[in-house]
């Protein structure tokens, strides 16, 4: 067996030391496991399902597929660290959510709640098809992802300072 490594990495904008780590774990276990950052659930292990998304560099990723001891120098956001000064104030992404009752047993949520930030960084009114093709990643058995791709389109016209119904 391989010796355990030690290495620092940042999540959430505060520096953790990962003490005698396997170089195979992901990025999820650390997060997880290591840091007590139980967000990212742990559900296929295949980059399947979209519930262990986080932010690496601000890139989307599968924190599931990523080894842990790669991110030492990267900026790793989780959706504990999405408010900002990591506050308890919901996100707009979030709020909408809620507002739309898109969380039923919010397994998947959290993912779900990082590709939709991830998506309206980059297209701040997509259209429905941007919606679906953004969510193809992310797996729910709950919704039906009729409440979600309401809460999509509620974030995003309130992003935009659009009325919601002219928006869709």
């Amino acid at each position: 067996m391989a010796d355990p490594l030690s290495y620092r990495i940042r999540v959430n904008g505060q520096s953790h030391d990962v003490c005698d780590a396997w170089i195979g774990e992901s990025l999820l276990f650390v997060l997880r496991e290591r840091l007590g950052l139980s967000g990212a659930k742990n559900a296929c292990e295949q980059g399947e399902c979209g519930s262990c998304s986080v932010f690496v560099d601000g890139q989307l990723v599968c924190s599931c597929l990523v080894l842990a001891a790669t991110v030492p120098g990267a900026e790793v956001v989780t959706i504990e660290g999405l408010t900002a000064g990591g506050g308890t104030a919901l996100t707009d992404v979030q709020q909408a959510f809620l507002d739309e009752g898109a969380v039923q047993c919010g397994f998947c949520t959290p993912g779900l709640v990082m590709t939709v930030h991830d998506l309206l960084e980059r297209d701040t009114l997509p259209s429905e098809l941007a919606v679906r093709e953004a969510l193809a990643g992310n797996l729910c058995r709950c919704t039906g992802y009729g409440r979600i791709l309401a809460a999509v389109a509620r974030a995003a016209s309130g992003r935009a300072g659009t009325n919601r119904d002219s928006a869709r």
